[in-house]
């Protein structure tokens, strides 16, 4: 966990069509939830403006919340090619926002996230949501893609260290 001052951190579930965040402030080992939610692109709009929308969203929630540190799920390999490539363009664009915000990225794969919220890292989706609101009571009901957003935060946050978020 950190040391010293409270950790704003940013959770990202990066997506395409859409893409979960999620604002946690951790304090030693206790967690708290700021704020959720998430950004969609519309899927008629060609693929620049898609991920034009995406990253604006992700500047004002980073402009808005002050994240000091963010944390992104890595990508997964699809079965399907394509999909595969489409997310990991939306993952370009939060790690580019992150990095023309100046903040450090955490990288978290999702059996990590799993198995941090839930001891397995093949839980299902409807398990992780579940640990979030556990976890994060104040949220009250979260969209799916935002809960795994907060999920990975709260995975995050068990690796941080001293310095890492600053």
């Amino acid at each position: 966990m950190t040391g010293g001052r409270p950790v704003r951190l940013l959770g990202l579930d990066p997506g395409l069509a859409q893409t979960g965040w999620g604002v946690i402030l951790v304090e030693g080992a206790r967690l708290g939830h700021v704020a959720h939610g998430v950004l969609a692109t519309l899927t008629t709009d060609p693929l620049p403006q898609r991920l034009a929308t995406l990253h604006c969203g992700l500047a004002d929630v980073i402009a808005q919340h002050a994240p000091d540190a963010v944390a992104i799920e890595e990508v997964f390999q699809n079965r399907n090619p394509q999909s595969t490539l489409k997310l990991g363009e939306a993952r370009g664009v939060a790690l580019l926002a992150a990095g023309l915000a100046g903040l450090v990225v955490h990288e978290v794969a999702a059996r990590f996230v799993k198995k941090a919220l839930t001891g397995t890292g093949a839980a299902e989706k409807t398990q992780v949501a579940y640990m979030v609101q556990r976890l994060l009571p104040a949220a009250g009901a979260v969209a799916a893609d935002a809960a795994d957003a907060l999920a990975v935060a709260i995975a995050a946050a068990g690796t941080l260290r001293p310095g890492l978020a600053a």
